[in-house]
């Protein structure tokens, strides 16, 4: 018999007057002073960090761009070390100490700061470098002497009075060359005004801008003979003249530019910023008055709590005494009573045995994914260390090893990505008519050069009207994941084969291959993620594990199902079956 309670002493009655007054209270206050406080705490310290970081790097750079040595670096780490309140070491790749803002020896880090080389420039840490990687700082043979430079001063001075006397307003600065600059003015008016106002005498270049352009150029094009390539002429923004295309020229610039400025700049070093006393730099640590702040607020907020809390638990803590003594033990609660106190311990019984699935799932997970980004971490770490020891050169095939590790990090990150926002609800669809064999047509296209790589055959065959209402660019995803899942699975001489077929109420896409194939006991096994069926779990093949999970996701959320048939050495096949009439949601 179920027992009634009166609701004025009902125990959810109580508790929901009470404890959520408190508990909602104190933790949104808390929640949300803590969050405030910490943000502007972490936006102003590791501003101030970063910026510190950023000076040194920039500053150092701009030395080794206008210097030919680092003999004469010393004066410029002490002024940055004042400037900074950092310690500043630089060393050669051999960590052979080239300059010390000050203070005893010390055993420099394992992992320096950054790599200062004005030739080969990360954009990220200085964008104005843009793709050559090469600091505009590092002038080299085409910095102007002082006689060229009075003479070009003179002709951007008349040139500026002479635009602002047609109403033209501009600036003249200096680059790093020497050479003046006008800004500020627009384009069509200095091309419209350029006789008048001697704009090509000013552009014209100086006997040592001609004769380093001219040694650019040579070089420019003994590299495009090696190619094959045509002959080309700079001008002196070292872009070739006539020629609409830039970018398969590039390579061949850039490097003549590296080999014409390499005597003129300082070779490459290794850039240390340490602690004022010498210490490493920890990667973030508050400040003493914002931690104090932060401690203030959460705790000012949490003893209130407490205090109201302590008063209210004590008259409400005896029937729950028995839940809380199975919840400190971890065990189930119990369950003996029919009312409220029943069923919270009912609730917590499953609960427990809930969270022990989602722990399990959650370690696997996380066991996984540390798997999956250890391998190229470790290879990227092992060869720079290598290199940084001396035993491999900083050469091209370095870098391409490195980049090759780098992307592979990037897919598993970008797979990971759309995965999360599948499982929360934010992977959106933009569905709209599409024909599915031109679209299997374009993967195909897309997929060629990789196939004829791995000495596959790619076909398209398609019957029938494929139009449907789906998102073009998940579902060119979809196909594109499974083509290359194909690809790599099949070996030399294979085939594949993406098939596109309908009927009145949905369109089939069916990838087949002429692979490996698949064990009937891994089929099911297959749409799950980081899962192989090689149990060694390597990564020859290249691939992320999540490929096949994001093209359930996304066929799912068309509508759509997709099934997996295999047979070991005589190849698989994945089909997708989507409606015509999109009636998807989003992922």
């Amino acid at each position: 018999m179920t027992r009634s309670f009166p609701r004025r002493r009902s125990l959810a009655v109580r508790l929901t007057a009470v404890s959520l007054l408190i508990a909602l209270g104190s933790i949104a206050a808390t929640a949300w002073l803590a969050v405030q406080t910490t943000t502007r705490a972490i936006q102003q310290e590791q501003g101030q960090a970063l910026s510190g970081d950023a000076t040194i790097y920039t500053e150092v750079l701009g030395f080794a761009a206008a210097n030919h040595t680092w003999d004469q670096v010393g004066p410029k780490l002490r002024s940055l070390s004042e400037q900074t309140g950092r310690r500043i070491v630089l060393t050669t790749l051999d960590r052979r100490v080239l300059g010390d803002s000050g203070g005893a020896p010390v055993t420099l880090p394992v992992k320096a700061t950054a790599s200062v080389d004005p030739l080969h420039v990360d954009p990220v840490l200085l964008p104005q470098a843009g793709t050559s990687g090469i600091d505009p700082r590092a002038a080299g043979p085409f910095r102007l002497t002082p006689k060229e430079r009075e003479d070009v001063d003179g002709l951007a001075k008349k040139a500026a009075v002479c635009l602002e006397s047609m109403g033209i307003a501009g600036q003249v600065r200096e680059s790093a060359s020497g050479r003046p600059q006008l800004i500020g003015a627009d384009p069509l008016s200095l091309r419209y005004f350029a006789g008048k106002c001697g704009l090509y005498a000013l552009a014209a270049p100086t006997p040592t801008e001609q004769a380093a352009l001219s040694s650019l150029n040579a070089a420019v094009n003994h590299c495009l003979e090696s190619l094959g390539a045509d002959q080309v002429k700079l001008d002196l923004d070292l872009e070739a003249v006539d020629v609409p295309d830039q970018a398969p020229i590039r390579g061949c610039i850039d490097s003549a530019r590296r080999e014409q400025l390499n005597p003129y700049v300082a070779p490459p070093a290794l850039l240390f910023t340490l602690g004022p006393g010498g210490s490493p730099l920890p990667t973030f640590t508050l400040s003493r008055e914002n931690l104090t702040r932060i401690l203030a607020v959460t705790g000012g907020v949490l003893v209130l709590a407490a205090a109201l809390t302590v008063l209210v638990a004590t008259r409400l803590s005896r029937p729950l005494r028995a839940l809380t003594e199975a919840a400190q033990q971890d065990r189930p609660a119990p369950v003996k009573s029919r009312d409220e106190v029943g069923y919270l311990a009912a609730a917590f019984n499953d609960l427990t045995a809930r969270r022990e699935r989602i722990e399990e799932q959650r370690k696997a997970m996380v066991s996984d994914i540390a798997h999956e980004l250890r391998n190229p971490l470790n290879v990227i770490r092992g060869r720079l260390e290598a290199a940084e020891d001396g035993h491999l050169p900083f050469d091209r095939a370095l870098s391409a090893s490195l980049l090759e590790e780098a992307a592979l990090l990037q897919h598993i990150v970008d797979d990971l990505q759309d995965l999360a926002a599948a499982d929360a609800g934010q992977l959106r669809l933009h569905p709209e008519p599409l024909d599915a064999a031109d679209l299997a047509g374009h993967v195909a296209a897309a997929h060629a050069d990789r196939a004829a790589t791995a000495g596959v055959t790619l076909a398209v065959a398609a019957t029938g009207d494929c139009t449907l209402a789906a998102d073009p660019v998940r579902l060119r995803q979809v196909v594109g994941n499974l083509v290359t899942n194909a690809i790599r699975h099949t070996p030399p001489g294979g085939r594949v084969t993406i098939r596109v077929s309908s009927t009145v109420d949905e369109v089939t896409l069916a990838v087949a291959d002429t692979g490996t194939g698949i064990a009937a006991e891994d089929l099911p096994h297959v749409f799950d993620r980081f899962w192989r069926a090689e149990k060694s779990r390597n990564r020859q093949t290249g691939g992320s594990g999540l490929g096949l999970a994001i093209v359930r996701h996304l066929v799912q959320a068309h509508g759509g199902t997709v099934v997996a048939e295999s047979e070991v050495d005589a190849g698989s096949t994945f089909t997708v079956r989507l409606p015509v009439a999109y009636r998807g949601r989003p992922a």
